[in-house]
Protein backbone atom coordinates (compact mmCIF):
# COMPACT_ATOMS: atom_id res chain seq x y z
CA UNK A 1 0.00 0.00 0.00
CA UNK A 2 1.38 3.52 -0.98
CA UNK A 3 2.27 6.07 1.84
CA UNK A 4 -0.23 9.10 1.95
CA UNK A 5 1.63 11.17 4.19
CA UNK A 6 5.31 11.77 3.82
CA UNK A 7 8.48 14.14 3.74
CA UNK A 8 10.11 14.63 0.35
CA UNK A 9 13.17 16.73 -0.50
CA UNK A 10 14.25 17.85 -4.05
CA UNK A 11 17.32 20.30 -5.40
CA UNK A 12 18.18 22.42 -8.08
CA UNK A 13 20.86 24.40 -8.54
CA UNK A 14 21.78 28.00 -10.08
CA UNK A 15 22.76 28.34 -14.01
CA UNK A 16 26.33 29.56 -12.60
CA UNK A 17 26.87 26.28 -10.53
CA UNK A 18 29.87 24.45 -12.07
CA UNK A 19 27.84 21.64 -13.81
CA UNK A 20 25.45 24.11 -14.94
CA UNK A 21 27.85 26.39 -16.86
CA UNK A 22 29.25 23.44 -18.65
CA UNK A 23 25.41 22.09 -19.66
CA UNK A 24 24.82 25.44 -20.79
CA UNK A 25 27.97 25.78 -22.95
CA UNK A 26 27.63 22.45 -24.27
CA UNK A 27 23.49 22.98 -25.66
CA UNK A 28 24.74 26.41 -27.03
CA UNK A 29 27.07 24.13 -29.21
CA UNK A 30 24.14 22.08 -30.13
CA UNK A 31 22.54 25.10 -31.02
CA UNK A 32 25.31 26.57 -33.39
CA UNK A 33 25.34 23.27 -34.97
CA UNK A 34 21.58 22.84 -35.37
CA UNK A 35 21.00 26.31 -36.37
CA UNK A 36 23.50 25.92 -39.60
CA UNK A 37 22.31 22.35 -40.50
CA UNK A 38 19.04 20.58 -39.11
CA UNK A 39 20.51 16.80 -39.27
CA UNK A 40 23.87 18.14 -37.56
CA UNK A 41 25.04 15.36 -35.01
CA UNK A 42 26.25 16.44 -31.89
CA UNK A 43 27.81 14.76 -28.66
CA UNK A 44 30.02 17.66 -27.01
CA UNK A 45 31.12 17.82 -22.86
CA UNK A 46 32.19 20.63 -21.42
CA UNK A 47 34.65 20.75 -18.47
CA UNK A 48 34.72 23.62 -16.21
CA UNK A 49 37.22 24.92 -13.85
CA UNK A 50 39.58 27.62 -12.34
CA UNK A 51 39.99 29.92 -15.33
CA UNK A 52 39.37 27.09 -18.24
CA UNK A 53 37.19 25.43 -20.54
CA UNK A 54 37.81 22.32 -22.10
CA UNK A 55 35.34 20.95 -25.30
CA UNK A 56 35.32 17.00 -26.23
CA UNK A 57 32.97 15.17 -28.25
CA UNK A 58 31.95 13.97 -31.68
CA UNK A 59 30.37 16.54 -34.04
CA UNK A 60 29.40 16.21 -38.26
CA UNK A 61 27.21 19.14 -39.38
CA UNK A 62 27.14 20.83 -43.03
CA UNK A 63 28.95 24.26 -43.09
CA UNK A 64 30.41 23.37 -39.70
CA UNK A 65 32.74 20.48 -40.12
CA UNK A 66 34.24 19.68 -42.70
CA UNK A 67 34.20 16.06 -43.29
CA UNK A 68 36.39 15.45 -46.49
CA UNK A 69 39.26 17.36 -44.78
CA UNK A 70 38.12 16.24 -41.03
CA UNK A 71 38.31 19.65 -39.99
CA UNK A 72 36.00 22.70 -38.95
CA UNK A 73 35.33 25.05 -41.63
CA UNK A 74 36.88 28.36 -41.95
CA UNK A 75 35.83 30.60 -39.40
CA UNK A 76 33.80 27.78 -37.16
CA UNK A 77 36.64 27.47 -34.44
CA UNK A 78 36.42 30.83 -33.66
CA UNK A 79 32.94 31.38 -33.55
CA UNK A 80 32.92 28.57 -31.31
CA UNK A 81 35.03 29.80 -28.77
CA UNK A 82 32.66 32.94 -28.79
CA UNK A 83 30.30 31.39 -27.93
CA UNK A 84 31.67 29.97 -25.06
CA UNK A 85 32.51 33.13 -23.76
CA UNK A 86 29.48 34.40 -24.65
CA UNK A 87 27.84 31.73 -22.39
CA UNK A 88 29.99 32.44 -19.36
CA UNK A 89 29.35 36.40 -20.00
CA UNK A 90 25.66 36.18 -19.71
CA UNK A 91 25.74 34.19 -16.71
CA UNK A 92 27.75 36.80 -15.34
CA UNK A 93 31.56 35.16 -14.63
CA UNK A 94 34.13 37.90 -14.45
CA UNK A 95 36.05 36.72 -11.03
CA UNK A 96 39.91 36.24 -11.01
CA UNK A 97 39.27 32.81 -10.80
CA UNK A 98 36.45 32.59 -13.61
CA UNK A 99 36.63 35.46 -16.15
CA UNK A 100 34.60 35.10 -19.89
CA UNK A 101 37.54 37.23 -21.02
CA UNK A 102 40.66 35.86 -19.72
CA UNK A 103 40.16 32.33 -19.16
CA UNK A 104 41.44 29.57 -21.79
CA UNK A 105 39.57 27.40 -24.28
CA UNK A 106 40.30 24.56 -26.02
CA UNK A 107 38.41 22.72 -28.29
CA UNK A 108 38.71 18.69 -28.55
CA UNK A 109 35.79 18.01 -30.29
CA UNK A 110 36.25 15.76 -33.69
CA UNK A 111 34.23 13.75 -36.33
CA UNK A 112 31.60 11.37 -35.68
CA UNK A 113 32.58 8.13 -35.37
CA UNK A 114 31.55 5.92 -39.09
CA UNK A 115 30.30 2.78 -36.82
CA UNK A 116 27.48 4.80 -34.95
CA UNK A 117 27.00 7.04 -38.07
CA UNK A 118 25.94 3.77 -40.05
CA UNK A 119 23.14 2.44 -37.28
CA UNK A 120 22.04 6.14 -36.75
CA UNK A 121 21.62 7.65 -40.52
CA UNK A 122 18.78 6.65 -42.69
CA UNK A 123 18.69 4.91 -46.01
CA UNK A 124 16.41 3.89 -48.76
CA UNK A 125 15.58 0.69 -46.94
CA UNK A 126 16.15 1.96 -42.67
CA UNK A 127 14.56 4.07 -40.69
CA UNK A 128 16.98 6.24 -38.35
CA UNK A 129 17.62 4.50 -35.96
CA UNK A 130 18.13 4.81 -32.25
CA UNK A 131 21.98 6.56 -31.50
CA UNK A 132 22.49 4.23 -28.68
CA UNK A 133 20.44 1.43 -26.55
CA UNK A 134 18.73 2.70 -23.20
CA UNK A 135 15.95 3.59 -21.54
CA UNK A 136 14.24 6.94 -20.94
CA UNK A 137 11.76 8.05 -18.45
CA UNK A 138 9.19 10.48 -18.48
CA UNK A 139 6.41 12.36 -15.52
CA UNK A 140 3.95 14.04 -14.69
CA UNK A 141 1.79 14.92 -11.32
CA UNK A 142 -1.18 17.43 -10.57
CA UNK A 143 0.38 18.72 -7.63
CA UNK A 144 1.51 21.95 -9.48
CA UNK A 145 0.05 23.62 -12.40
CA UNK A 146 3.11 22.67 -14.45
CA UNK A 147 2.63 19.44 -13.52
CA UNK A 148 5.50 18.79 -12.11
CA UNK A 149 6.87 17.60 -8.39
CA UNK A 150 5.98 20.42 -6.42
CA UNK A 151 9.30 20.09 -4.50
CA UNK A 152 11.67 20.94 -7.71
CA UNK A 153 9.18 23.06 -9.04
CA UNK A 154 9.46 25.42 -5.88
CA UNK A 155 13.41 24.89 -5.85
CA UNK A 156 13.79 25.84 -9.48
CA UNK A 157 11.90 29.15 -8.81
CA UNK A 158 13.75 30.16 -5.73
CA UNK A 159 16.66 30.08 -7.42
CA UNK A 160 15.52 31.19 -11.36
CA UNK A 161 14.01 34.59 -8.89
CA UNK A 162 17.43 35.14 -7.36
CA UNK A 163 19.12 34.90 -10.45
CA UNK A 164 16.67 37.47 -12.00
CA UNK A 165 17.33 39.79 -9.41
CA UNK A 166 21.21 39.56 -9.67
CA UNK A 167 20.64 40.42 -13.14
CA UNK A 168 18.85 43.63 -12.36
CA UNK A 169 21.76 44.48 -10.43
CA UNK A 170 22.36 45.95 -7.05
CA UNK A 171 22.34 42.85 -5.14
CA UNK A 172 24.98 40.92 -3.14
CA UNK A 173 24.37 37.74 -5.04
CA UNK A 174 27.04 36.25 -7.33
CA UNK A 175 25.79 33.47 -10.09
CA UNK A 176 26.57 30.02 -7.82
CA UNK A 177 23.73 28.74 -6.13
CA UNK A 178 21.86 25.70 -4.95
CA UNK A 179 18.43 25.48 -3.37
CA UNK A 180 16.83 22.79 -1.47
CA UNK A 181 13.19 22.52 -0.42
CA UNK A 182 11.46 19.32 1.85
CA UNK A 183 7.55 19.32 1.68
CA UNK A 184 5.37 17.24 4.03
CA UNK A 185 2.85 15.44 1.63
CA UNK A 186 -0.79 15.40 3.55
CA UNK A 187 -3.13 12.87 1.70
CA UNK A 188 -0.44 12.59 -1.00
CA UNK A 189 -1.04 16.71 -1.76
CA UNK A 190 2.04 19.06 -0.38
CA UNK A 191 0.72 21.26 2.33
CA UNK A 192 4.10 22.90 3.81
CA UNK A 193 7.56 22.97 4.33
CA UNK A 194 9.44 21.66 6.78
CA UNK A 195 13.03 22.71 5.77
CA UNK A 196 14.44 25.39 3.36
CA UNK A 197 17.95 25.12 2.31
CA UNK A 198 19.45 28.00 0.02
CA UNK A 199 23.70 28.59 -0.49
CA UNK A 200 24.39 31.13 -2.42
CA UNK A 201 27.39 32.90 -3.63
CA UNK A 202 27.76 36.45 -2.32
CA UNK A 203 30.34 39.16 -2.65
CA UNK A 204 33.26 39.55 -0.39
CA UNK A 205 32.18 40.65 3.39
CA UNK A 206 28.94 40.02 3.36
CA UNK A 207 27.51 38.26 6.51
CA UNK A 208 25.32 35.64 6.77
CA UNK A 209 22.61 37.92 7.76
CA UNK A 210 23.12 39.91 4.79
CA UNK A 211 22.60 37.35 2.86
CA UNK A 212 19.58 35.86 4.21
CA UNK A 213 17.96 39.16 4.28
CA UNK A 214 18.24 38.77 0.09
CA UNK A 215 17.11 35.12 -0.11
CA UNK A 216 13.87 34.91 2.54
CA UNK A 217 11.46 36.92 1.11
CA UNK A 218 12.10 35.43 -2.42
CA UNK A 219 11.40 32.06 -0.61
CA UNK A 220 8.29 33.23 0.59
CA UNK A 221 7.20 35.03 -2.33
CA UNK A 222 7.86 31.57 -4.49
CA UNK A 223 6.21 28.96 -2.11
CA UNK A 224 2.21 28.89 -1.76
CA UNK A 225 0.66 31.24 0.90
CA UNK A 226 0.63 29.11 4.27
CA UNK A 227 3.80 26.88 3.37
CA UNK A 228 5.79 28.85 5.55
CA UNK A 229 5.17 28.18 8.96
CA UNK A 230 6.82 28.91 12.35
CA UNK A 231 8.41 25.16 12.56
CA UNK A 232 9.61 25.66 8.83
CA UNK A 233 13.38 24.91 9.23
CA UNK A 234 15.70 27.05 7.34
CA UNK A 235 19.61 26.87 6.76
CA UNK A 236 20.51 29.71 4.38
CA UNK A 237 24.26 29.52 3.58
CA UNK A 238 24.76 26.95 6.33
CA UNK A 239 28.70 27.76 6.45
CA UNK A 240 28.65 30.79 6.70
CA UNK A 241 31.22 32.01 3.65
CA UNK A 242 30.49 31.28 0.29
CA UNK A 243 32.55 33.96 -1.49
CA UNK A 244 34.41 31.11 -4.17
CA UNK A 245 32.26 29.74 -6.23
CA UNK A 246 31.55 28.61 -9.67
CA UNK A 247 34.87 26.80 -11.36
CA UNK A 248 36.69 28.12 -9.51
CA UNK A 249 35.55 26.68 -6.14
CA UNK A 250 34.27 23.43 -7.71
CA UNK A 251 34.89 21.38 -11.40
CA UNK A 252 31.61 21.51 -13.48
CA UNK A 253 31.28 18.79 -15.64
CA UNK A 254 28.07 18.41 -18.61
CA UNK A 255 25.33 15.84 -17.64
CA UNK A 256 26.26 15.73 -13.97
CA UNK A 257 23.01 17.27 -12.57
CA UNK A 258 20.47 14.55 -14.38
CA UNK A 259 18.13 14.32 -11.37
CA UNK A 260 17.39 18.47 -11.37
CA UNK A 261 17.26 18.39 -14.74
CA UNK A 262 14.16 16.35 -14.34
CA UNK A 263 12.11 15.64 -11.72
CA UNK A 264 14.06 15.86 -8.99
CA UNK A 265 13.91 12.27 -7.77
CA UNK A 266 9.86 12.13 -7.74
CA UNK A 267 10.80 9.72 -10.87
CA UNK A 268 13.05 7.18 -12.12
CA UNK A 269 16.24 8.00 -14.85
CA UNK A 270 17.39 6.24 -16.69
CA UNK A 271 20.74 7.69 -16.32
CA UNK A 272 21.21 9.36 -19.64
CA UNK A 273 21.83 13.52 -19.37
CA UNK A 274 20.38 15.38 -22.25
CA UNK A 275 22.78 18.77 -23.00
CA UNK A 276 25.46 18.64 -25.82
CA UNK A 277 23.43 15.89 -27.49
CA UNK A 278 21.70 16.67 -30.67
CA UNK A 279 17.49 14.84 -30.87
CA UNK A 280 18.85 12.22 -32.88
CA UNK A 281 20.17 10.89 -29.85
CA UNK A 282 17.38 9.42 -27.63
CA UNK A 283 18.65 10.26 -24.11
CA UNK A 284 17.57 13.28 -24.91
CA UNK A 285 14.21 13.20 -27.49
CA UNK A 286 12.58 9.84 -25.87
CA UNK A 287 12.97 11.73 -22.54
CA UNK A 288 11.18 14.36 -24.10
CA UNK A 289 8.37 12.28 -25.80
CA UNK A 290 7.66 10.49 -22.48
CA UNK A 291 7.51 13.61 -20.69
CA UNK A 292 5.26 15.14 -23.86
CA UNK A 293 3.06 11.88 -23.09
CA UNK A 294 2.89 11.74 -19.37
CA UNK A 295 1.86 15.29 -19.27
CA UNK A 296 -0.68 14.80 -21.73
CA UNK A 297 -1.89 12.27 -19.61
CA UNK A 298 -2.47 14.24 -16.61
CA UNK A 299 -3.55 17.08 -18.40
CA UNK A 300 -6.71 15.41 -19.79
CA UNK A 301 -7.48 14.19 -16.03
CA UNK A 302 -6.85 10.31 -17.06
CA UNK A 303 -4.69 10.08 -13.88
CA UNK A 304 -3.44 12.16 -11.00
CA UNK A 305 0.28 11.08 -11.78
CA UNK A 306 1.80 9.17 -14.76
CA UNK A 307 5.72 7.60 -15.46
CA UNK A 308 6.22 6.29 -18.97
CA UNK A 309 9.28 4.61 -20.10
CA UNK A 310 10.56 3.77 -23.41
CA UNK A 311 13.20 2.01 -24.23
CA UNK A 312 15.62 1.87 -27.40
CA UNK A 313 18.65 -0.46 -28.89
CA UNK A 314 21.27 1.02 -30.94
CA UNK A 315 20.35 1.52 -34.87
CA UNK A 316 16.96 0.04 -34.22
CA UNK A 317 14.09 2.55 -35.10
CA UNK A 318 11.23 0.96 -33.17
CA UNK A 319 11.18 0.91 -28.91
CA UNK A 320 11.86 -2.41 -27.49
CA UNK A 321 9.18 -1.46 -24.99
CA UNK A 322 6.78 1.02 -23.56
CA UNK A 323 5.98 1.04 -20.54
CA UNK A 324 2.93 3.13 -18.49
CA UNK A 325 2.14 3.51 -14.52
CA UNK A 326 -0.32 5.73 -13.57
CA UNK A 327 0.44 4.77 -9.95
CA UNK A 328 -2.90 3.70 -8.83
CA UNK A 329 -4.40 6.91 -9.77
CA UNK A 330 -5.63 5.62 -13.42
CA UNK A 331 -8.84 6.17 -14.30
CA UNK A 332 -7.93 4.25 -17.46
CA UNK A 333 -6.24 0.54 -17.93
CA UNK A 334 -2.65 1.28 -18.44
CA UNK A 335 -2.45 -1.33 -21.24
CA UNK A 336 -4.34 1.20 -23.50
CA UNK A 337 -1.95 3.76 -23.34
CA UNK A 338 0.84 1.72 -23.81
CA UNK A 339 -1.00 0.87 -27.35
CA UNK A 340 -2.65 3.83 -28.30
CA UNK A 341 0.76 6.31 -27.19
CA UNK A 342 3.01 5.38 -29.23
CA UNK A 343 0.75 5.78 -32.46
CA UNK A 344 -0.07 9.48 -31.53
CA UNK A 345 3.86 10.38 -31.92
CA UNK A 346 4.14 8.25 -35.08
CA UNK A 347 5.53 5.60 -33.60
CA UNK A 348 7.51 6.85 -31.17
CA UNK A 349 10.63 5.95 -33.63
CA UNK A 350 13.60 8.59 -33.37
CA UNK A 351 12.87 10.56 -36.72
CA UNK A 352 8.88 10.51 -35.27
CA UNK A 353 9.62 12.04 -32.32
CA UNK A 354 11.88 14.14 -33.97
CA UNK A 355 9.00 15.45 -36.22
CA UNK A 356 6.34 15.95 -33.85
CA UNK A 357 8.30 17.78 -31.57
CA UNK A 358 9.86 19.79 -34.35
CA UNK A 359 13.60 19.17 -32.78
CA UNK A 360 15.87 19.54 -35.00
CA UNK A 361 15.83 23.49 -33.86
CA UNK A 362 18.53 25.71 -32.12
CA UNK A 363 16.21 25.53 -29.00
CA UNK A 364 18.30 23.61 -26.47
CA UNK A 365 20.50 26.68 -24.75
CA UNK A 366 17.35 27.55 -23.05
CA UNK A 367 16.89 24.20 -21.60
CA UNK A 368 20.02 23.41 -19.86
CA UNK A 369 19.38 25.58 -16.97
CA UNK A 370 16.10 25.69 -14.45
CA UNK A 371 15.34 22.35 -15.65
CA UNK A 372 14.23 20.66 -19.22
CA UNK A 373 10.60 20.16 -17.97
CA UNK A 374 7.62 22.26 -16.33
CA UNK A 375 8.38 25.04 -18.47
CA UNK A 376 5.98 27.09 -21.41
CA UNK A 377 5.67 25.84 -24.72
CA UNK A 378 7.12 28.67 -26.82
CA UNK A 379 6.01 30.50 -29.77
CA UNK A 380 9.99 29.55 -32.10
CA UNK A 381 9.47 25.85 -30.92
CA UNK A 382 11.24 25.57 -27.82
CA UNK A 383 9.79 23.31 -24.88
CA UNK A 384 7.04 21.78 -27.51
CA UNK A 385 7.40 19.08 -25.39
CA UNK A 386 5.25 20.76 -22.53
CA UNK A 387 2.56 20.94 -25.28
CA UNK A 388 -0.60 19.49 -23.87
CA UNK A 389 -2.73 18.94 -27.64
CA UNK A 390 -3.23 15.07 -26.94
CA UNK A 391 -5.82 15.87 -24.54
CA UNK A 392 -8.64 15.70 -26.60
CA UNK A 393 -7.45 12.28 -28.22
CA UNK A 394 -6.89 10.86 -25.14
CA UNK A 395 -10.30 11.52 -23.44
CA UNK A 396 -11.64 9.62 -26.56
CA UNK A 397 -10.14 6.36 -25.73
CA UNK A 398 -12.31 6.42 -22.18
Amino acid sequence: MSRTSFHFTSESVSEGHPDKVADQISDAVVDFFLARDPEARVACETLTTTNRVVLAGEIRGKGVWNGDKDDWEPGVAEEIEAIVRKVVRDIGYEQDGFHWESLKFKNHLHGQSADIAVGVDATETKDEGAGDQGIMFGYASNETPELMPATLAYSHSILKKLADLRHAGGTILEPDAKSQVTLFYENGKPVRATSIVVSTQHAKGKTQAEVAAVVKPVVEAVLPKGFITNETVWHINPTGIFEIGGPDGDSGLTGRKIIVDTYGGAAPHGGGAFSGKDPTKVDRSAAYAARYLAKNVVASGLADRCTIQLSYAIGVAEPQSVHVDLHGTGRIDEAVLERELPAMIGGATPRAIRQHLGLNRPIYARTAAYGHFGRDAQTDGGFSWEKTDLVDRLKALV
